[in-house]
């Protein structure tokens, strides 16, 4: 009798107590190139599935409150059927994180894979083993999720990415021998080898820097200490110059400036005419290809 009080107990209160899963994903699959009700059903499964080992998996030991979950975005492009249960396309994935004392969120992260390609068996269980590499879909969504986690935790901590992106780096060891592209650095100079190699790599340590400056020094202090915010902010950008003239046109600094971009207009707006025009010739220099995007820091006031 006393067995069942407890249990019945636990079940009260279950819905009160903090839960271990770091992510709320919203996972999307474009088959649109596939035509046939048999994919619509399949793809549909495929979802299903995927979303419930993303967002059920605990892939940390930290536990976090519903409310403390990273807010991200997997979209798969199914381009070709390369087999019966074989498929090649894109991954797109994104995130955000909160902005202390306020109700926006900021964006980590927003990059595209075209080097994806997988098999999938409708109701065949997606299975992660950190030690070795079995599932090509599984293998990248894993790597993915540990790149969303460490990319959050360096935003708060300095370097507090690092055991996320090391497991990272795991998976794409055990991938060497994988057929699938995306994982070797024979391949392409902008794919999940690079990327994770890019972010361990103390060449590459000002982008670390980067993300926690921005965002713990400043973009957090943006509601009370606007002025001071805006400084850290541009001390951050600094970071990323330095770290640009070492190493041009690496992979890493190309995501940074496709997440950040948008934003930092808008944060330097409202920013001094010196700083403004400072913060515009770095930013030009960082990211050439949408240079005139900055030129808008000059003319435009801020929604900060």
């Amino acid at each position: 009798m006393k067995i069942n009080i407890v249990i019945i107990l636990l079940l009260l209160i279950s819905p009160f107590i903090s839960i271990a899963q770091e992510l709320d994903c919203r996972i999307q699959i474009n088959h649109s190139k596939l035509q046939g009700t048999t994919y619509e059903k399949l793809f549909q499964t495929m979802n299903q599935e995927l979303y419930k080992f993303v967002n059920n998996t605990n892939w940390t030991k930290n536990v976090f409150a519903k409310e403390e979950r990273i807010e991200c975005n997997i979209m798969i492009t199914i381009d070709e059927q390369v087999s019966s249960d074989e498929f090649k396309g894109k991954i797109q994935v994104s995130s955000s994180r909160p902005v202390y004392g306020t109700s926006y969120n900021s964006p980590i992260l927003n990059l595209q894979d075209n080097y994806f390609q997988f098999k999938y068996v409708e109701f065949e269980p997606l299975e992660f083993n950190p030690n070795m590499h079995s599932s090509n879909l599984v293998s990248v969504i894993a790597y993915y999720v540990y790149i969303i986690i460490g990319f959050d935790y360096d935003s708060f901590g300095p370097n507090a990415g690092t055991p996320y992106f090391q497991i990272a780096e795991k998976i794409v060891q055990n991938a060497q021998s994988a057929v699938e592209p995306g994982w070797k650095a024979y391949e392409n100079l902008r794919n999940r080898y690079w990327l994770v190699e890019n972010l361990l790599n103390d060449q590459y340590s000002g982008v670390r820097e980067f993300m926690y400056k921005y965002h713990r020094q400043g973009m957090d202090r943006l509601g009370d200490k606007p002025a001071d915010a805006r400084q850290s902010i541009e001390q951050a950008i600094d970071d990323l110059k330095n770290v640009h003239r070492r190493k041009p046109e690496s992979y890493i600094m190309t995501l940074i400036t496709s997440a950040k971009g948008d934003e930092i207009v808008n944060i330097f707006s409202e920013g001094s005419p010196d700083q403004k025009a400072r913060v515009v010739n770095v930013m030009k220099e960082l990211d050439p290809a949408n240079s005139s995007k900055y030129d808008k820091i000059m003319r435009e006031s801020s929604s900060f």
